[in-house]
């Protein structure tokens, strides 16, 4: 190829990321409910089979999580750091935060598997643990923008998925992504700067 050509396709690589952040920053993402588009409507049920819609997220602040009951360590790994996070906060913010695990293995983790998965010494009490079909679970998936996908055959198989926490305001409008290697300090401080935001 040409070198001028190469020149080209680089100069328009570089200039499309550089629009693409002048539009992040002039808040072209945005949506009418809060800082990105994520989050909605969904249809599912909780560990203890009741119904469960995107209003369990009224009322007090949610972190809000993807992950299944089989997954050897992120989930857990998450699970423990909001554990951890939830105690610096201190008992009167604690009280007004819940952790909402969404599972995205259908195929396994039905009622029966999400409420012994939860009854951990490490899950903090405040879990609220949901699943549904595989169509329910893509559509709360596709809300947030979450990726997942199945790898591997067998009943050994895994799940490859995103591992970000989504915490949500208490009208249920999404506020902060705080990613996966976060230590709880900083998870704590994330959701102590936006609960004082109010």
């Amino acid at each position: 190829m040409p070198r001028h050509r190469i020149v080209l396709i680089l100069a328009c690589v570089v200039g499309a990321i550089f629009a693409t952040g002048l539009a992040f920053r002039a808040g072209m993402f945005k949506s009418a409910e809060g800082p990105a588009a994520v989050g909605g409507p969904f249809a599912l049920v909780d560990q203890n089979g009741a119904p469960a819609t995107e209003k369990v997220l009224k009322g007090q602040w949610s972190a809000v999580f993807f992950g299944f009951t089989y997954c050897p360590d992120v989930c857990p790994g998450t699970l423990q750091g909001l554990a951890a996070a939830t105690d610096l906060l201190g008992p009167k913010k604690a009280e007004n935060l819940q952790i909402v695990f969404i599972s995205v293995d259908p195929g396994r983790d039905d009622v029966k598997q999400m409420k012994a998965y939860l009854s951990a010494d490490y899950v903090p009490k405040s879990t609220l643990g949901l699943t549904g079909t595989p169509q329910q679970v893509a559509a709360a998936a596709r809300a947030y923008r979450v990726y997942y996908a199945k790898v591997g055959d067998g009943p050994g198989y895994t799940i490859d998925h995103s591992t970000a926490i989504y915490l949500m305001d208490p009208k249920g409008r999404f506020r902060t992504v705080i990613p996966y290697s976060l230590p709880p300090e900083d998870i704590a401080r994330r959701i102590n700067d936006a609960m004082r935001e109010g």
